[in-house]
């Protein structure tokens, strides 16, 4: 004789049980912590130049051709000799390429912002100005590649550092950093404007008169005294200043520490300013 069996097919659980089951069953992970958090996102700038490697035309193409015209367009003119004038005028070409660099910060930040991926960042459990953080950070690899392309350029046309290798790093190590404290400037215009284009006009529009109207190009002396007065002054020529010590190793104290300085004020000021409108934006 058989016996029959009645069997109940299990019931198999739905997509919410399974993945809620597999959450109860994982250890949670650990918070990141604010560091953490900032690498992290700086990592993905990098990720978005492998991606899109013509982003760094910008610093790599456009520095060179700088040199190069200033160099032998002007140098005969401006100097009497084109090795004369590269050796006064290559500092300042690190300068000026790296803080052109620092526009794009801004309109790094305001693209993601129309593009509705700073929405997609707040709603994640970490610290909430890494990402704004972490971009900063990530910029920081295109300034240091727009120094290393003037310096390489600047040496094949026979620009030598009095104070070596030292003084070279010295040199970009306060570009770099003055260039990290600029960027905030451009980051809390990013977050005011509407558009990308608006952000890179803008900006351009403000660093561009500054930087001509600095001793990059030109030994202030023979500039009219009025405008002597300002190019002395202004924060870019101190940099130029600093720079062009280093390199030839007398390096002013007061150039450094007025360009530590300013980069120290940009941050206090333009950070906490940007943090804010970016949790409001």
């Amino acid at each position: 004789m058989t016996t029959t069996q009645n069997s109940h097919p299990q019931r198999q659980p739905s997509l919410e049980e399974a993945m809620h089951k597999a959450l109860r069953s994982a250890p949670r992970p650990r918070r990141a912590t604010p560091l953490q958090a900032a690498l992290a996102f700086g990592w993905r700038g990098m990720l978005k130049i492998k991606h899109v490697p013509e982003q760094l035309l910008d610093v790599t193409i456009t520095p060179v051709m700088f040199v190069l015209m200033f160099t032998y367009l002007f140098g005969g003119a401006i100097a009497g000799s084109t090795k004369e004038y590269l050796q006064y005028i290559l500092p300042g070409m690190l300068v000026m390429s790296v803080l052109f660099t620092t526009v794009y910060s801004g309109v790094s930040i305001n693209t993601d912002l129309t593009k509705g991926v700073v929405d997609r960042f707040r709603s994640l459990p970490v610290w909430q100005p890494a990402p704004l953080v972490g971009a900063l950070l990530g910029d920081t690899v295109r300034y240091l590649i727009a120094g290393t392309v003037i310096m390489t350029v600047g040496y094949i046309l026979g620009y030598r550092a009095e104070a070596g290798l030292g003084g070279v790093l010295a040199a970009l190590a306060l570009v770099v950093v003055f260039s990290f404290g600029l960027s905030w400037v451009f980051t809390t215009m990013g977050l005011l404007m509407r558009s990308p284009n608006a952000v890179m006009n803008a900006g351009f529009m403000g660093i561009f008169p500054l930087t001509f109207l600095s001793n990059v190009f030109v030994d202030p002396d023979t500039l009219p005294s009025a405008l002597e007065a300002f190019v002395n002054v202004n924060p870019i020529s101190i940099l130029a200043n600093a720079s062009r010590g280093f390199m030839a190793g007398d390096v002013a104290s007061s150039d450094v520490l007025i360009a530590l300085g300013t980069a120290a004020v940009l941050t206090a000021v333009f950070a906490p300013l940007t943090t804010r409108m970016y949790r409001r934006a």
